[in-house]
């Protein structure tokens, strides 16, 4: 019995083995997690949509007289596991490879500063780091660069020790609004939160398509719903179990509803006031917003200028925001009058 039994187990390990090798990314425990949990999404949608075409007899004649109708919202299906699968593998933004770009292009700039008067960014003009701030507003993009650590330092207050700043699992140097991730073992720029079901980080890089998975996961859902009452409401002798398992459906997909409804307010009052959750939920416990009153927003450039960096600002450039002077932040606290609203102050 116990030779079968290693027998068995020699076997398994060999097939495993084969498999890991034949598939490397599924070697990792944290990857085979994020993949399960993706096969799992996509298999909740199909389930929702495949039992309402199986039992909807009414919704199979609306597609032959109406196949634009069905044509719409499959595409919307397809829209919005597409977008899933984009966010989940895009980079939310990391520390270390802004810091790693910046380096490498000050390397390349003294090394073409010493090798001709000329400025490296005729030979790499591909980083683009912009440093906002109406103080220190300024693009790298590798004329007359710096060093991570001075740039860095240069977006804190004077006086900032270097520590503070340094990230005790990267050791790397922090820029304002960053934050280390557990699950990822690394820092994000403007860290949001960790998402499950994503696998990855939401981050500086993908907050934008985050939000718009949000809203076509939240259209999604609100079709498939009022598709589901439609086929409850119909007057039509059918089996009663058919009955209950749309009924049970329709509870899980409404309980869905109410929690992205919530999940797309919240997120698109922090793209509006130029936040993160993390800055909301933990600003007692972030040093440098601990003293800033609750309802002044540091990094907000106003409405337009917020939606502006969130939806239209290329993927490639990293934005470093540097902590607001204390000038900027009485401005920021100072009430709204009448005259600011005509002159459209919060925009």
């Amino acid at each position: 019995m116990t030779t079968v039994m290693g027998i068995c187990r020699s076997f398994r390990d060999r097939a495993f083995a084969r498999f890991f090798h034949c598939f490397p990314c599924l070697s990792d425990p944290a990857r085979r997690s994020s993949w399960g949990l993706k096969v799992t999404l996509v298999m909740l949608h199909l389930i929702f949509v495949g039992i309402l075409f199986v039992f909807d007899g009414d919704l199979i004649e609306k597609t032959k007289k109406e196949p634009w109708y069905t044509a719409l919202y499959l595409l919307l299906l397809l829209a919005t596991l597409v977008q899933y699968f984009i966010t989940s593998s895009s980079s939310p933004g990391y520390v270390v490879d802004v810091m790693r770009a910046v380096n490498e292009t000050n390397v390349i700039y003294q090394k073409s500063s010493m090798a001709s008067k000329q400025p490296a960014s005729s030979q790499n003009g591909s980083l683009n780091v912009v440093i906002e701030g109406s103080q220190s507003g300024r693009n790298f993009q590798g004329s007359n660069p710096s060093s991570w650590t001075k740039l860095v330092m240069d977006m804190y207050p004077p006086g900032t020790s270097i520590r503070s700043c340094t990230c005790s699992y990267c050791n790397v140097e922090q820029p304002p609004r960053a934050k280390h991730c557990h699950d990822c073992d690394k820092c994000v720029l403007q860290f949001d939160h960790h998402c499950v079901w994503l696998g990855s980080c939401v981050g500086q890089d993908n907050h934008c398509k985050f939000w718009w998975y949000i809203c076509e996961e939240t259209a999604l859902c609100l079709w498939t719903g009022i598709l589901y009452i439609m086929y409850l409401k119909a007057n039509i002798s059918r089996p009663w179990w058919k009955d209950a398992i749309m009924i049970l459906l329709l509870i899980a997909l409404s309980i869905s509803i109410i929690f992205l409804l919530l999940l797309l307010l919240f997120h698109s009052y922090l793209v509006l006031t130029n936040q993160t959750t993390y800055e909301l939920v933990r600003r007692r416990r972030i040093p440098y917003l601990r003293r800033i009153p609750e309802r002044v927003y540091p990094f907000s450039k106003g409405i337009c200028r917020n939606l502006y960096n969130f939806c239209c600002v290329r993927s490639s450039i990293y934005s470093l925001e540097p902590l607001p002077s204390s000038q900027e932040l009485e401005e920021k606290a100072r009430p709204y009058t009448c005259l600011d609203i005509l002159t459209c102050r919060c925009c």
